[in-house]
């Protein structure tokens, strides 16, 4: 627990957790509710969502597999600096290719903990929810470098943990989440 006598119990050093996954299987939504568990438990919690990143800290990044790169590699380095600073940084990104993913893993290792979460959903469970209407745009042709759709998704090989978001509830996936954090907060 991180709270003493009603206040928060500041972290040393925090820890960055990357959910990747297809757009759609359901990162942001485990990211926000185990964020909102962390904060009560008293812990400083920051979510860096792709959309909102991409809104605000880095709005020329394109979709392309360099831009991507340097996207991430700009929000690594952000996650990184938070975490530093006794924040718990949960990243939500499709983050679709392995050697980027790679690449953010070193950034954040040289200095805090680094878990890799694969949140697992089939395409065509994504394509269903397709809460955002994007993969029917661009199973049109109307978005260009779509992951799943004309760019590629490369899952982990290996995780430090899945989530399925199929089978196992948003309540159950988050549960999971919050364990494999309290071993690194140990």
């Amino acid at each position: 627990m991180a709270v003493r006598g009603g206040q928060p119990t500041c972290l040393d050093k925090g820890l960055v957790v990357w959910l990747t996954g297809l757009p759609g299987s359901g990162k942001t939504t485990i990211a926000t509710k185990a964020a909102a568990t962390l904060r009560q438990m008293g812990y400083r919690v920051e979510v860096l969502d792709g959309d909102w990143v991409r809104k605000t800290i880095n709005p020329d990044a394109g979709f392309t597999r360099e831009e991507r790169r340097r996207h991430l590699l700009r929000v690594a380095w952000i996650a990184r600096l938070l975490a530093r600073n006794g924040v718990i940084v949960l990243c939500s990104f499709v983050s679709p290719y392995r050697e980027v993913r790679s690449e953010v893993r070193r950034i954040v290792e040289e200095e805090v903990p680094f878990i890799e979460v694969y949140v697992n959903a089939p395409l065509e469970e994504c394509i269903r929810r397709d809460p955002k209407g994007l993969y029917k745009k661009a199973l049109r042709g109307e978005i260009k470098h779509f992951t799943g759709i004309t760019d590629p998704y490369e899952p982990p090989e290996n995780p430090d943990l899945v989530l399925d978001t199929v089978n196992d509830t948003v309540e159950r996936n988050v549960e999971k989440l919050l364990a494999k954090i309290r071993e690194y907060l140990a």
